[in-house]
Formats: C-alpha cells, sequence, structure tokens
C-alpha cells in the first residue's frame, strides 16, 4: 500500500508558511485597527453630503454622488481586508487610489468650487484614507521584514544551523 502526497499547489510548504504570514498580520491590534478605521471613513465620506450639508448646492450634485459611491467602495475594499488578507491585499492599492482621488475630486468632478464645506470634507477624508491604504499596503512588508530579522537574529544566535551552534 502506498501513501499519496498532495500534489496540489495550496499544500506546498511555501504557500502553507505565507497563508500562516497573512493570518498572523492580519491578527495584530495595528491590522484590525487600520481596518476599522477604514470602514468607518469610508462610510463617513459616503454620508459627508448629507452630514456637512453640500448635497442640496446647486452644481455639486457629482461630488455627492463621487462621495457616495467611492465612500462605500472604499469601504467595501477595506472591510475584507482583515478576514481573507491574503487575497484582498491588493486592494488596499485602489482603496490608496480612491483616497487620493476623493483629496482632488471637489475641483476635478465639481470645477471651480468656492464652498470651503466640500474642500475640508474631501481633503481632510481622502488624506484620512490615503494614509489607511498606505498602512494596509505596508503591513505585510514591515511583519515580513521583522520575521525575517528575527530569523536572522536566531541564526547568528544558534551559529547559523538550525539544530544549534554545538560541536
Amino acid at each position: 500500500m502506498s501513501t499519496q502526497i498532495p500534489m496540489g499547489m495550496e499544500h506546498h510548504p511555501d504557500i502553507v508558511e505565507l497563508r500562516e504570514h497573512y493570518e498572523r498580520v492580519t491578527s495584530t491590534p495595528a491590522a484590525q485597527a487600520v481596518e476599522a478605521l477604514a470602514v468607518l471613513a469610508g462610510l463617513f465620506l459616503a454620508i459627508s453630503p448629507w452630514v456637512v450639508g453640500f448635497n442640496g448646492l446647486a452644481g455639486f450634485g457629482t461630488l455627492v454622488v463621487n462621495n457616495l459611491v467611492l465612500g462605500l467602495a472604499f469601504a467595501l475594499l477595506m472591510g475584507g481586508y482583515g478576514s481573507a488578507y491574503e487575497r484582498t491585499h491588493a486592494r488596499a492599492w485602489a482603496a490608496t487610489a480612491i483616497g487620493a482621488w476623493c483629496v482632488i475630486a471637489p475641483w476635478v468632478v465639481s470645477g471651480n468650487v468656492d464652498v470651503r464645506r466640500t474642500i475640508t470634507t474631501n481633503a481632510i477624508t481622502g488624506g484620512v484614507m490615503l494614509l489607511l491604504g498606505l498602512a494596509a499596503i505596508s503591513m505585510a512588508s514591515m511583519t515580513a521584514s521583522g520575521a525575517a530579522m528575527r530569523r536572522g537574529a536566531a541564526g547568528r544566535a544558534t551559529g547559523g544551523r538550525a539544530g544549534g551552534g554545538g560541536a
């Protein structure tokens, strides 16, 4: 009787290690805080025309729709970040682009804006979204480099051998 070894890529040791790494990344309080704040920022952008009060202003209909759609998109993109990081970390790049767009949207979408609250709301919220997207992007690389440094320190402590530095 022979033992059958699984042949799929999902059982490859590197893939298993990468999944475990992503699980460690998303289980940290910092990653959970980034996800929660990002969802809140996206939802705020979506309701900002009504909260701040520029939904009834003439000429701002397109900015209202822009904020609603992109705020919900940002919240959805970043909402899945923590639960399935290995499949969704690339979404953080799209979320960062949404944040950058929100900063410039009052001028691009509405043309000549002269209402301070639209500019202030979009600039601050878009800036926060941009920073949260960058934080989500950097989460994995910071953890990966920290793990590599720990492995390097452990390797030096054991003489560079897995079994220790004995004779």
